[in-house]
C-alpha cells in the first residue's frame, strides 16, 4: 500500500484525486488543504511514500514551498500539481529535484498512472505539456524580427555602442543604424532604451 499526501486548496480536485486514487485499491491517501496543514500531517503520521503540492494553495510561496517539504522527515517524495504554472516552473521544480509535474489538465487515468510512477522513484513531467509550453512561451518578438535585427537588438540591451555592435557582428556601423530604425518600427519603440526595455520585458536575452 503506497501512502500519498494530497495537499490543494481546491475542494473539488482534491477529493477527485483522492477518489481516483483510493478506487485502484493500492494507495492510502490523506488529504490537506494548505502547507502547514500538510506538514502537520506530515508530522503526525507515518512517512508519505508521495506528498502532492498544488503550486497556488496558501502557504507555498510558489517553490519555497517545494522546498520546505522537501526538507522535512518523512516526506520521501515531493511532487508538483498545478493549473497554473509554466514550464519554466516545471523545470526549477524538477530541477531542484520534485519527483514530479503534474499539470491538472492530466486525465483522472494519467494522473494515477503519473503517481504510481513517481511513488515506485521515478521523476515525471508530461511531455506533451513540456513541448506545448515551449512553443507557447516563443515570444512573438522573435517572428516580427529577423535574426540580424536579433543580434542588434542582443547587443542594445548589453548596453553596447553602435560601434561597438558592428564590430561584434562584422557590419558597418551605417548598417547597424539601419537595422535599429527598422527593429525601432515593428515593435513600435522610438529610442534603444525603450527596445532594451521591450526585449528584457519579453525574455528575449
Amino acid at each position: 500500500m503506497m501512502r500519498v499526501l494530497i495537499a490543494d486548496d481546491h475542494d473539488l480536485l482534491r477529493d477527485t484525486l483522492k477518489a481516483f486514487l483510493d478506487a485502484e485499491g493500492s494507495f492510502e491517501t490523506v488529504t490537506a488543504a494548505s502547507l502547514p496543514d500538510a506538514e502537520a500531517k506530515l508530522r503526525a503520521g507515518a512517512a508519505f511514500d508521495l506528498i502532492l503540492l498544488d503550486y497556488d494553495m496558501p502557504g507555498m510561496n510558489g517553490l519555497d514551498g517545494l522546498a520546505r517539504m522537501m526538507a522535512q522527515d518523512g516526506a520521501q517524495r515531493v511532487a508538483i500539481i498545478s493549473g497554473t504554472a509554466n514550464r519554466s516552473v516545471a523545470e526549477t521544480a524538477l530541477a531542484k529535484g520534485a519527483a514530479g509535474f503534474l499539470p491538472k489538465t492530466l486525465s483522472g487515468k494519467s494522473l494515477v498512472n503519473a503517481v504510481r510512477f513517481m511513488a515506485v522513484g521515478e521523476q515525471y513531467a508530461p511531455l506533451d505539456f513540456m513541448r506545448a509550453a515551449e512553443e507557447d512561451e516563443a515570444h512573438p518578438l522573435t517572428d516580427k524580427l529577423s535574426p540580424r535585427e536579433l543580434e542588434v537588438l542582443e547587443g542594445l540591451t548589453q548596453g553596447k555602442s553602435n560601434k561597438e555592435i558592428a564590430r561584434d557582428l562584422d557590419i558597418r556601423e551605417p548598417t547597424v543604424k539601419l537595422h535599429m530604425k527598422t527593429l525601432y518600427r515593428k515593435i513600435g519603440v522610438s529610442n534603444r532604451t525603450q527596445a532594451a526595455i521591450v526585449a528584457k520585458d519579453a525574455g528575449l536575452f
